[in-house]
């Protein structure tokens, strides 16, 4: 049979004088009294230490071997003692992977979320894209009207300059009699003349059908062929005749179907979504410029040019340090000649284009370099990716710290350009589900993010995908809002967060985790929170219990001790005059204790005095004038 009470017997830690006490379970109790008096002894050193210690000798040898040991508080009994979790007033910790999101697990349900009930677009035209197998293809295409004359077109060449006269004998030779070229139905024994220098779309005509249900063999061959010659992607046309489809142009009717992840507009393929993929943390969806970071520490061009006044070549990009020799000259006169302007330009006078592109680089575009020398002109290509460009590698192979110090003078932690602060990567963000990436649900604020998922509408088959998903969302969104931290958004990094604040995540964590059975510890909740919100707190609190657990909060608030089950105070005084229990009881009994300081106030008998007369509101400026007088 479970026990009721919790027993402590002769607890000395620290100033503690041999207490005996008997805790009930299943309630929330209130440790108080003055600062020093030893209630943190008790609730930390004693109860949370005890237990720690009791599960850490349950392990096997094996396994405390890499724990290490743990003191015995010093306390001659404790009987009734349940598996305790302490949360306490403390960062948590300084990773700047870590947000609000992943500690509290939220981020890795919108992982799963957006994984399985987003959908993908093109990262380059922003055009939805699905797959589907070959089942689902031949499903959609018998859903056609009965009757629909059908074209059957598996697309071979997409935007590309070319005659194809190999490439239309081949499909003659494999059987194929038709193409549509840029829209035309043509015959592939005519010997289709292409302009060379032009881009073509050439489609190859795998079929031609009437749909009726006893040609759905025939359609599920040539769904097959037709996916296997256009590798993955066929075009369905509905002509309204079938002889007239040799003179069509219009692409009106194309059905466009995909058994793969790929944009057939631009030709660019994807992995299907998975959870790792919205990870900033795996290498699969991490952003390649900042490393899921979201910041870069990077050369910042106002701190590369100080004298703005100063040309390219008289060294306005400090640096660079050095003359600008001959070799190094040609590589950015093509550069200005491209762009047309002068290296002797002051760089204040230089279009916004030439400065990016001698800082930043110029992509991929070809370029072509001019080396004069006494036989000739020599000429040769490439790319130019920008000064900044040679400063990081310059800065990476540096070895001494001096010279890393120099450089480090020139930059400066911004937002990652290539993710904007998101963290992920392209496809990544890609990846929407009713219009919003995972980023922008990460951003939102916790109190919009619970009105967005509680209203958040799917269809019938996303429903029943995501239902368990949204309900873990949702509550855990819900249990946040509970304990006032609405303002925060699921992007915040963790070691920017207050230490109440930290404690509350993990307290929201904890009632989300819905463990039973539990003694947990609470070290101040109150603390950094506003008092309208403190009753949200302590309903959170009152959760926590109804769920069959003994929670112990550590505090001085006067709500808590109201709304506790039980209060135990800690005295009289600080230090060597502390370390007993004053009283323990209910409010009513506290109230009653003469020796009670906490007693005494929650009485009326004592009060702290609102001053009568208050310090006026003096400006900073005004401060600071009087001090100078």
């Amino acid at each position: 049979m479970e026990p009721e009470t919790i027993v402590v017997k002769g607890a000395r830690e620290h100033n503690l004088r041999d207490i005996n006490l008997e805790l009930p379970r299943n309630q929330l109790i209130c440790f108080t009294g003055v600062s020093g008096s030893g209630k943190s002894s008790f609730a930390f050193d004693t109860l949370h230490a005890e237990g720690q210690r009791r599960y850490i000798e349950s392990l096997s040898s094996y396994a405390r071997q890499f724990m290490g040991q743990l003191t015995k508080p010093d306390v001659d009994l404790i009987t009734g003692l349940s598996p305790t979790i302490s949360i306490q007033q403390k960062s948590t910790g300084w990773n700047p992977r870590s947000t609000v999101g992943t500690v509290t697990q939220i981020y890795d349900y919108l992982r799963v979320l957006f994984a399985r009930v987003g959908t993908q677009h093109c990262t380059e035209c922003g055009r939805e894209i699905t797959a589907q197998t070959r089942d689902q293809i031949l499903g959609q295409v018998m859903s056609l009207p009965a009757g629909s004359k059908l074209l059957m077109l598996a697309p071979v060449v997409r935007g590309q300059k070319g005659e194809y006269r190999d490439l239309f004998e081949d499909m003659l030779k494999r059987g194929y009699a038709r193409a549509r070229v840029n829209g035309q139905i043509v015959s592939l024994s005519d010997d289709p003349m292409l302009d060379r220098n032009a881009k073509h779309d050439i489609e190859i005509v795998v079929d031609r059908i009437t749909l009726k249900n006893a040609v759905k063999s025939r359609v599920a061959e040539a769904v097959e062929n037709a996916l296997e010659l256009g590798e993955g992607t066929l075009i369905v046309q509905t002509v309204e005749d079938a002889e007239s489809a040799p003179r069509r142009r219009s692409r009106s009717n194309d059905l466009l179907l995909s058994s793969k992840y790929a944009c057939t507009h631009c030709n660019v393929s994807f992995s299907p979504p998975s959870p790792q993929m919205f990870s900033f943390n795996s290498p699969a969806g991490m952003c390649p410029a900042c490393d899921g970071i979201g910041t870069r520490f990077d050369f910042d061009p106002d701190l590369l040019v100080t004298s703005p006044r100063k040309s390219f070549l008289g060294l306005a990009v400090e640096p660079m340090r050095t003359k600008i020799g001959k070799w190094r000259r040609h590589i950015y006169t093509a550069v200005a000649k491209e762009l047309d302007f002068k290296l002797t330009t002051p760089w204040e006078d230089l279009p916004e284009e030439a400065r990016h592109a001698l800082l930043y680089g110029m992509g991929d575009k070809h370029l072509t370099f001019e080396w004069r020398w006494s036989g000739g002109v020599w000429r040769h290509g490439g790319t130019f990716d920008g000064i900044i460009s040679e400063l990081r590698d310059k800065y990476k192979k540096a070895r001494a710290t001096f010279v890393r110090a120099y450089y480090e003078k020139y930059m400066r932690r911004t937002h990652c350009a290539e993710c904007d602060g998101a963290r992920l990567n392209r496809q990544a963000l890609a990846v929407l589900l009713d219009g919003r990436s995972i980023q922008d649900c990460a951003r939102m604020s916790i109190a919009q993010a619970a009105d967005y998922f509680a209203n958040l509408e799917l269809n019938a088959t996303q429903q029943f995908i995501a239902e368990e998903v949204l309900k873990e969302i949702r509550d855990r969104l819900q249990f946040l809002n509970d304990v006032g931290l609405h303002y925060l958004s699921l992007s915040r990094t963790a070691p920017t967060l207050s230490g109440g604040e930290s404690q509350r995540i993990r307290l929201a964590s904890q009632i989300g985790s819905g463990l039973v059975g539990v003694l947990y510890i609470l070290d101040e909740p109150s603390i950094g929170l506003h008092a309208r919100d403190n009753r949200r707190l302590l309903d959170s609190l009152l959760r926590l219990r109804d769920m069959g657990n003994t929670v112990i909060v550590v505090e001085h608030d006067e709500e808590t001790m109201r709304s506790a089950d039980t209060i135990v105070d800690f005295g009289p005084g600080p230090g060597v005059r502390g370390g007993h229990v004053v009283a323990a009881g209910d409010v009513k009994a506290i109230r009653k204790t003469k020796g009670s300081v906490t007693g005494r106030y929650l009485d009326g008998a004592d009060e702290i005095a609102v001053p009568a007369h208050r310090r006026p509101v003096v400006h900073c400026g005004a401060r600071k004038r009087d001090l100078r007088r």
